[in-house]
């Protein structure tokens, strides 16, 4: 996808570089595009005994880096990448390494739920500064405590503006439309879009089921939907479960018309998409913070690009700007 560039100003971004690891090359060459700059040169591969091996082939002795890597499949692999990429770049002597990680890893394991776990989220937080990054720029965090796991500053972008902006141009007459929150503990984070939107806002009721932990059934809406259509936003699908609960509910016990979703971050793991191809959800709309194969791809699902928000908040971060501007 062609990006329009953001900045015409090419000697403000002479010390500023852009690398990335495997998990989402296109997302960090589309962010370069909108920058206008050539992607960083990087070399990774592994040795004989299965250990990584990146190498900076690049001088960035003095730079402003930012290496682009998202939680994407294998998660694991591509944060040892990531660590490696950015101790690499501090022994290089860069001035300042920024990781781009729009999807953070372990974003889900926020808490200690359960006797004797790891709060895996804050233990990536440690391990990214360990390995030498100076700052963090990420998005859409599941739970907003995470972004004060890290002692050095962090950036946490919305995708709320660029998912209403779709919304708003490709769906005819809004007036019609409720926002609905997937359960109470969402209802925050819904509501930043039923504002935007100028939307009344409603709840599903979702409780867990008795027999099985990690499934989630909603049995009923809070808030006036009869007659309306509606749209059902959350921060990330990633099995699709509560959505499609939702979705069925929605269809089989109230009066409403189109149903579409919209999510920051389509994970779509285990049966996500063949519930997703058959569900009520009419559309789904989610950002390219994680890459789709080809093998996710279908009719329903629609990315919007995000690389211009991200682009926005590298300038930013790095002409001394105001990153809090971008949320509006």
């Amino acid at each position: 996808m062609a990006h329009q560039t953001l900045y015409d100003i090419p000697d403000c971004l002479e010390e500023l570089e852009v690398f990335c690891g495997s998990s989402h090359p296109q997302l960090a060459r589309d962010i370069c595009a909108c920058l206008d700059i050539p992607l960083g040169e990087t070399f990774i591969d592994r040795f004989a005994n299965d250990n990584i091996y990146v190498q900076i082939r690049e001088n960035v002795r003095e730079k402003d880096i930012y290496v682009v890597q998202t939680a994407a499949p294998p998660v694991s692999e591509h944060l040892m990448e990531l660590f490696l990429m950015v101790d690499a770049l501090k022994h290089a002597s860069a001035r300042r390494v920024t990781v781009v990680m729009p999807y953070y890893a372990y974003v889900r394991s926020d808490k200690k739920d359960a006797p004797r776990i790891s709060v895996a989220a804050r233990l990536v937080a440690d391990l990214l500064e360990a390995a030498g990054a100076d700052r963090i720029l990420t998005m859409n965090l599941h739970s907003e405590q995470v972004q004060g796991f890290f002692r050095c500053p962090t950036d946490h972008l919305t995708a709320v503006p660029i998912l209403c902006d779709y919304f708003t141009e490709n769906v005819v007459d809004l007036s019609d439309y409720v926002v609905i929150s997937p359960d109470a503990g969402s209802a925050k984070r819904a509501g930043r879009y039923a504002e935007r939107l100028g939307l009344p806002l409603a709840i599903g009721d979702k409780r867990r089921d008795g027999k099985q932990k990690d499934h989630a059934v909603v049995d009923q809406i809070v808030g006036d939907v009869n007659g309306k259509n509606v749209i059902i936003f959350d921060d990330e699908i990633a099995t699709a479960g509560s959505m499609i609960s939702l979705a069925q509910v929605i269809r089989e016990k109230y009066d409403v018309g189109r149903i579409l979703a919209g999510a920051a971050h389509g994970v779509l793991v285990g049966p996500a998409i063949e519930r997703l191809a058959a569900s009520e959800i009419e559309q789904i709309v989610v950002t390219d913070s994680l890459p789709l194969p080809p093998e996710k791809q279908i009719d329903k699902i629609k990315q919007v690009p995000v690389a211009p928000l991200l682009a926005s908040a590298i300038y930013a971060i790095h002409t001394g700007e105001s990153v809090s501007s971008l949320f509006r």
